[in-house]
């Protein structure tokens, strides 16, 4: 999975809160289904993923609740907003997570959305366990002392 970081062109979207709300178990790239104006849009850098998720619908994957706003000037062949999104993945990855989601009682989760080198949308998917707030709380607390621990060396030489 350290290759499709590798190969990571533009980024269009991040969800930041989801490395603090999580904790990321395994992650994947998966193709992005869209139209005309939404290429657009993601093109022009904008786009949301706050409270989005992916799940199954149909027995396919799909994207839900991204926000990717209508393009001005595609008129009136806009897209819907917060419309669902198909994710492309292989039947075996979409059995993997599918099972692991209904086993384990793990969410998938986008990390980002980006434009691969070739120029195709593409997003990160995590497979991620809630924390607790006590988590949340040690999480923080090991980034802050990361931190002054790096200080520290610096300061030092």
């Amino acid at each position: 999975m350290a290759k499709a970081a590798q190969n990571r062109g533009r980024m269009v979207a991040q969800n930041r809160r989801a490395r603090y709300d999580y904790t990321i178990e395994d992650t994947l790239e998966a193709g992005l289904v869209l139209v005309g104006s939404e290429v657009k849009s993601l093109r022009a850098g904008r786009g949301s993923l706050a409270d989005s998720y992916a799940g199954e619908k149909d027995g396919a994957l799909f994207l839900f609740n991204a926000h990717i706003p209508a393009y001005a000037a595609a008129s009136h062949f806009n897209h819907e907003p917060r419309r669902p999104r198909k994710l492309l993945v292989h039947r075996r990855q979409l059995d993997q997570l599918l099972g692991a989601v209904q086993r384990e009682g793990v969410t998938l989760v986008p990390l980002s959305v980006y434009f691969n080198s070739t120029g195709r949308a593409k997003v990160e998917l995590a497979l991620a366990k809630g924390k607790q707030a006590h988590d949340k709380r040690q999480t923080i607390k090991d980034r802050d002392w990361k931190r002054d621990k790096a200080r520290l060396m610096r300061d030092r030489g």
